[in-house]
C-alpha cells in the first residue's frame, strides 16, 4: 500500500521448489544433456561448460586483440531500481560491474562456491548480478537479494536510511573477500596471512609507512594492505599546504590553475613527510631512546584498481558539514611519484618529476566516478561509468543517460576509480607484462 518493497521468505521458498520441479521435468524430457554440468546458485538451472571448437579457435586466431564495439553498443548498461534510499548501493554496484578485470572474472564463471549455504554467499549473488546486467535486458534490474544479503552480512548498513557510498564499498569488498576464501583461488595462497582471492588481486595495494628518528635518522618501516586511499581536502579542519601562486605543474597532465586543487595535489599532501611532534615521541629501535620523529606514507605496491576517496563529509567536535571544494582529476594518472621507490625524488613534500616518467606500469585510466549531490543530512548518489573507450554514461538509479567527458571531469567527485593500463602477472615464477590489459 505504501509502495515499499517487501522481501518475502515464504514466496522465495515456493519459487525455489517450483524451480526444482521444473528442473526435474527438464532433465527427464531432455535427450541431449551434457555430462559436464553445473548448477547456477539460486536459479535452479543447469548449463554446460563451454569448450572451444576448431572453427572458434580459427576465428580467435584472426581476431587476437579485441572485438570491435560500435558506439551504439549497450550490453552492460542497465539501470537499478532504488529500493528506498539505496542509491548509495546502486552507484557502487555500477562501478564494480564496470571494473574490467572483475567483470571478466564473473562473466567467465570463475567462482565456485563452497559455502554451506550458497544462498547466503554474496559472491554468488554478484555472479548473478553480472549475468543480469550483461544479459542485454534493457529494463531496470531490482537488486532486492543483494540488499537483503548486505543487511545480513553488514548489519550496520541495514535499514532504509541513507548510507555512505564509501562505507558501503568497503563493507561490500570485505564481505566479498570473506566469501571468496572458500574459492580455489582463495585457497591457492601459499601464505596463510595473504589472501589470493579475486578481490585482493584487484583492489589490494600496499601502503608503506616510514617513521624516521630525528636523532639517529633510523627508519622503521611497516607495510599495510589497503583497498582505497582517503584524501583530505582544502577547507577541512585538517591543515592543508598552501599552494604557491603562479606555480605550474605538468604532473599527470594537470596544468595548475590558481585556486583549483588537483588530485595530484591531494596525493602529494598524502605522501609528504609529517612531523609527529614532541607529544608523540616513539622509542627508536636503533638508538633505543624516545625521540621525536617524522612519518611518511607512500605506495609500496600498487593495486590493479586504485580507488580514491575524497573526505567530503566532516564530523568534528565543532560541526558536521559537507565540503564541496572542487577537485580537478585527470583521465590518466601516473602514480610513479607516490611510490616508495620514488621517495628520493621528493624533498620536503615538494614533487620533483619529469614530464614523462616513462614507467607505464604505474599508469592508470579513469573508468568510474561516484558523486554526491545535496547536503550531509539529505543527498543523492549518482555515478559516471566508462562503458567502452571514450564512451561515458551517467547512472542515476534506474535511469542511464549518455554523458560527455567534460561532464565527468567537471563533476564534484566523491569516489574515483582508476584501472591499471598495464597488467602484470607471474607464470611459473616468470614475470610477464600484458600490454593489452586495458
Amino acid at each position: 500500500m505504501c509502495k515499499d518493497y517487501v522481501y518475502d521468505k515464504d514466496i522465495e521458498q515456493i519459487a525455489k521448489e517450483e524451480q526444482g520441479e521444473a528442473l526435474k521435468l527438464q532433465a527427464s524430457t531432455s535427450t541431449e544433456v551434457s555430462h559436464q554440468q553445473y548448477s547456477m546458485p539460486g536459479l535452479g538451472e543447469k548449463y554446460p561448460t563451454w569448450e572451444t571448437t576448431k572453427p572458434e579457435l580459427e576465428l580467435l586466431g584472426h581476431n587476437p586483440r579485441r572485438r570491435r564495439i560500435a558506439s551504439s553498443f549497450t550490453i552492460g548498461l542497465r539501470g537499478l531500481i532504488n529500493l528506498g534510499n539505496t542509491c548509495f548501493m546502486n552507484c557502487i554496484v555500477q562501478a564494480l560491474t564496470h571494473t574490467p578485470i572483475l567483470r571478466d572474472f564473473f562473466l567467465s564463471d570463475r567462482h565456485r562456491c563452497e559455502m554451506p549455504s550458497p544462498e547466503l554467499c554474496l559472491v554468488c549473488e554478484m555472479s548473478s548480478l553480472f549475468r543480469e546486467l550483461y544479459s542485454g535486458n534493457p529494463s531496470p534490474h531490482v537488486p532486492y537479494k543483494l540488499l537483503h544479503l548486505v543487511w545480513i552480512h553488514a548489519r550496520h548498513l541495514a535499514g532504509y536510511r541513507q548510507q555512505d557510498a564509501h562505507e558501503f564499498l568497503i563493507a561490500a569488498l570485505d564481505v566479498l573477500h570473506r566469501h571468496c576464501k572458500g574459492d580455489d583461488a582463495g585457497k591457492a595462497a601459499s601464505n596463510s596471512n595473504h589472501c589470493n582471492c579475486i578481490i585482493d588481486q584487484i583492489f589490494t595495494g600496499g601502503l608503506q609507512s616510514d617513521v624516521t628518528c630525528q636523532a639517529c635518522h633510523g627508519v622503521s618501516t611497516t607495510i599495510d594492505p589497503c583497498w582505497d586511499i582517503s584524501l583530505d581536502l582544502p577547507g577541512s579542519c585538517t591543515s592543508f599546504w598552501p599552494m604557491s601562486p603562479g606555480r605550474e605543474s605538468s604532473v599527470n597532465g594537470e596544468s595548475h590553475i590558481p585556486g583549483i586543487t588537483t588530485l595530484t595535489d591531494c596525493l602529494r599532501r598524502f605522501t609528504r613527510p609529517e612531523h609527529l611532534g614532541s607529544s608523540a615521541k616513539i622509542k627508536c629501535g636503533s638508538c633505543q631512546s624516545y625521540q621525536e620523529s617524522t612519518k611518511q606514507l607512500t605506495m609500496n605496491k600498487l593495486p590493479v584498481v586504485a580507488c580514491f576517496h575524497f573526505k567530503r563529509f566532516e564530523h568534528s567536535a565543532k560541526q558536521r558539514r559537507k565540503i564541496t571544494t572542487y577537485i580537478s582529476f585527470p583521465l590518466e594518472l601516473d602514480m610513479t611519484p607516490f611510490m616508495a621507490s620514488s621517495k628520493e625524488s621528493r624533498m620536503n613534500g615538494q614533487l620533483q618529476l619529469p614530464t614523462n616518467s616513462g614507467n607505464d606500469e604505474n599508469k592508470y585510466s579513469l573508468f568510474a566516478v561516484v558523486n554526491h549531490q545535496g547536503t550531509l543530512e539529505s543527498g543523492h548518489y549518482t555515478s559516471f561509468i566508462r562503458h567502452h573507450k571514450d564512451q561515458w554514461f551517467k547512472c542515476d538509479d534506474a535511469v542511464i543517460t549518455k554523458a560527455s567527458i567534460k561532464d565527468v571531469l567537471d563533476s564534484e567527485g566523491y569516489l574515483l576509480f582508476y584501472h591499471k593500463q598495464v597488467l602484470e602477472h607471474e607464470s611459473e615464477k616468470v614475470k610477464e607484462v600484458n600490454t593489452q590489459a586495458y
